[in-house]
């Protein structure tokens, strides 16, 4: 054996003892984050399993197991297949407008227009401004009674318009105040993907005679995936899980018209305080919004790939 192994072997242990310390470092700087995801996350989602099997008002501290009852109670609602409906509407709905309307802006603001940084900043501000707040901001303008466009319609009809209070129009109503609200994300997340495409292939579409559109079909659009990835199944969920809007503009009115299901659990729990029914409810609306996100984005992913 020569000196220069033997001199090899003590720095190879030193180094092997450093590398399983620092792993067992960074372990213990995750035991912070992994408690609190337990305690706040892991525990009442598998509480709130345990209480979808009881008949549970939501303030006593005795109640009866009573099984699958919430669930097969599901199947006899009336309400509950227009509350699916509406919550698709609010979840496919808002992500299709966001993207649309957002991957306009960010083509536009892609381009060389002056003060495009204040026109960036105003199609995003609204996104930092609470969901609550931003529906009472627009019921203001949809309100009965001396709401902003009923004022408008006045000067051309004799009555005005009950637009919260009309079932075929207060859930896109709802729709469109969320869209508006969150479009600035898509934008966003798809102006960063149009800054990452190289200009090269841009010029050498323009040299093969592409026009506008075979490049943006044949050169942006594929390129853009992963960004439409992103953005499509983060404004899914976010639309699936809508509360605050709703709960700002219609209250889930009139009766259970534009209600989701996430303002379902919440009027079951506080208003018929039937908890055990709204945790059933919770666990149906995590299982749907499970399977139509994980579905997105798997197909969404496939198409990364092809392109």
């Amino acid at each position: 054996m020569s000196v220069t192994d033997t001199q090899a072997r003590p720095t190879r242990s030193r180094f092997i003892k450093r590398f399983v310390r620092s792993g067992a470092m960074l372990n213990l700087l995750y035991l912070p984050a992994l408690i609190l995801f337990a305690m706040f996350i892991v525990y009442p989602f598998f509480k709130g399993i345990q209480i979808s099997f009881t008949n549970w008002n939501g303030y006593d501290q005795e109640y009866k197991w009573i099984g699958l009852q919430n669930y097969s109670r599901m199947w006899d609602d009336p309400d509950i297949s227009r509350i699916i409906k509406n919550t698709v509407i609010y979840g496919v709905g808002s992500s299709v407008f966001q993207n649309i309307i957002g991957l306009l802006y960010a083509l536009y603001l892609n381009m060389n227009i002056q003060s495009r940084g204040l026109v960036r900043t105003v199609i995003y501000l609204p996104v930092i401004i609470s969901s609550l707040i931003m529906g009472y901001i627009w019921y203001f303008f949809f309100q009965y009674q001396g709401g902003a466009i009923n004022d408008i319609l006045l000067l051309f009809q004799d009555k005005p318009a009950n637009l919260l209070g009309d079932p075929q129009i207060n859930v896109w109503i709802i729709t469109f105040v969320n869209t508006y609200q969150y479009l600035g994300i898509a934008m966003v997340l798809f102006l960063a993907g149009l800054q990452t495409i190289p200009k090269d292939y841009y010029e050498a579409a323009t040299i093969d005679g592409a026009g506008a559109l075979s490049r943006f079909f044949h050169v942006t659009w594929p390129l853009l995936a992963p960004a439409f990835t992103v953005s499509m199944v983060l404004n899914l969920i976010g639309g699936l899980k809508l509360f605050d809007v709703i709960a700002a503009l219609t209250n889930s009115g009139p009766g259970y018209a534009s209600a989701s299901m996430s303002t379902l659990m919440y009027l079951l729990y506080f208003g018929r305080e039937d908890a055990g029914y709204a945790a059933a409810i919770g666990i149906l609306m995590f299982i749907m919004i499970s399977i139509v996100s994980l579905t997105s984005l798997i197909l969404l992913r496939r198409r990364e790939v092809n392109a």
